[in-house]
């Protein structure tokens, strides 16, 4: 899709999809856990490397698939299975994507990579672009950073206002909501990547 116009329900479906990806509230235990630990996270640092990461992501992602010669549908479905992943971590209380890098600086790791900007948000940034036009997804994107924004300098409070409960559900509620996202892209995109498939093998045959 191209950067195409302004519709209103693009940008509320692309805010909404990433916001259960992002997940800030549910990111809530961890960040107080850092805070209490002495780590120091900025929270101005952190929102503006995230939404920079995220908006090049956005860009050079296409790039790159297309120098390993990877359309959007394919991409897509790969996205698919693994927002289907992270929607069973968020149900099941599961760890299946594992983090075992350096946490000296907390406020780029492990706050901004991978909390924020991790392999879902690339993965959801880039699957969206096969549904959506461009300017909903960075409005929706935009929206969501400065959501983040709020969740970090608000944690205490937002931890107080929604209690443990509150986070809980919503945590599960987004659950499902990434597992329904997940079966519309695969089944949306996995007619059009075996089409390419099959025009690429005539192609060569």
């Amino acid at each position: 899709m191209g950067f195409g116009t302004f519709n209103f329900q693009e940008f509320i479906s692309a805010f909404i999809i990433l916001f259960a990806v992002i997940d800030a509230v549910g990111s809530t235990p961890i960040i107080i856990s850092l805070r209490e630990s002495g780590k120091t996270i900025k929270p101005i640092k952190a929102t503006l490397l995230s939404t920079l990461l995220l908006v090049g992501f956005f860009y050079a992602g296409d790039v790159m698939l297309k120098l390993f010669h990877v359309d959007i549908s394919s991409f897509a479905v790969a996205g698919a299975i693994v927002i289907f992943l992270m929607a069973l971590e968020m149900l099941l209380d599961v760890e299946i994507f594992k983090f075992n890098g350096p946490t000296s600086e907390a406020t780029i790791v492990p706050l901004v990579f991978p909390l924020i900007a991790g392999a879902g948000s690339f993965t959801t940034l880039l699957s969206l672009r096969a549904e959506y036009a461009d300017i909903n997804i960075l409005l929706g994107l935009l929206a969501n950073m400065a959501f983040v924004f709020f969740v970090l300098t608000m944690t205490d409070k937002v931890q107080h206002w929604m209690g443990k409960g509150g986070v809980y559900v919503i945590r599960k509620f987004f659950g499902v909501i990434l597992i329904a996202v997940a079966a519309r892209l695969f089944t949306d995109n996995i007619a059009q990547m075996i089409i390419n498939i099959s025009s690429q093998t005539q192609a060569a045959g």
